[in-house]
């Protein structure tokens, strides 16, 4: 059962220009145990080599980044919106680091919501599953020596994921989205959304397929962070790979 959401009265809006203005003096109750609050702040044409976009920059009353709302067709209250929340990966997405799947998970979301009659992407600032920059690459600095991803983050004094979703649902609301079928592989994000008052009708599977640099990571997310991915389907596909660091257009989202 979601619980009721604290902002459910937020005024709805014809087009997305029409947001900036709407939130102007926005203020509520606030989502989670820190009240989290957010407003539009400007709204852009973005064309992207995976089709043509909107994107939605969102002020929150927490933690002073600038989470974006990708947003492809027309969403506001749309239903069973498509939907992937994808949290910042610098050494992923812009580095094109084989240590994780970040970058493939990013562009296969992009291109297939492009593809699809609407579609919405959330991209939220929280680097190394919420501990920030410069502990990823400590945790990094501990898998070299052995350990695993979840090992790493608690030898640093942190737990296994630290994200939280309540500026995503704040925003999910504030664009009058009523619900969505949410991209994913890990049941937490469900778990999160729901707690927070959002609507998840379903779950689009969005598994990459593994090289040899990052399926100890996708293993641990399968076995220790409850994630929802196949790994001995994924060791076949490694398998039959001729070339498996290449990924472009072999990965299975939304299958």
């Amino acid at each position: 059962m979601s619980a009721p959401s604290p902002c459910s009265g937020v005024p709805r809006v014809a087009t997305l220009d029409e947001l900036v203005e709407r939130d102007k003096n926005h203020d509520c109750g606030g989502f989670g145990v820190h009240h989290i609050c957010v407003r539009v702040e400007a709204v852009a044409e973005l064309p992207t080599r995976f089709g043509r976009f909107r994107i939605v920059a969102f002020w929150n009353n927490r933690d002073a980044k600038d989470h974006v709302a990708i947003v492809h067709g027309d969403v506001l209250g749309a239903e069973d919106l498509p939907t992937r929340l994808h949290s910042e990966c610098l050494t992923g997405d812009a580095l094109g680091s084989l240590r994780c799947d970040c970058r493939d998970q990013l562009e296969v979301a992009l291109r297939h919501l492009g593809q699809m009659e609407r579609g919405l992407l959330l991209y939220m600032r929280q680097e190394g599953r919420g501990i920030g920059l410069a502990n990823k690459i400590k945790a990094y600095a501990l898998q070299d020596r052995g350990l695993d991803t979840v090992d790493a983050n608690l030898a640093l004094g942190f737990r296994d994921d630290e994200r939280d979703y309540a500026v995503a649902a704040h925003m999910l609301v504030s664009l009058n989205v009523a619900s969505i079928k949410l991209l994913t592989n890990n049941p937490n994000k469900v778990r999160q959304l729901e707690s927070l008052g959002i609507k998840v009708s379903g779950r689009l599977p969005h598994v990459m397929p593994a090289t040899e640099y990052n399926r100890f990571y996708l293993q641990t997310k399968a076995a220790r962070s409850g994630h929802f991915i196949d790994v001995e389907e994924e060791k076949r596909r490694f398998s039959e790979q001729d070339d498996p660091v290449v990924l472009e257009g072999a990965a299975t989202a939304g299958s």
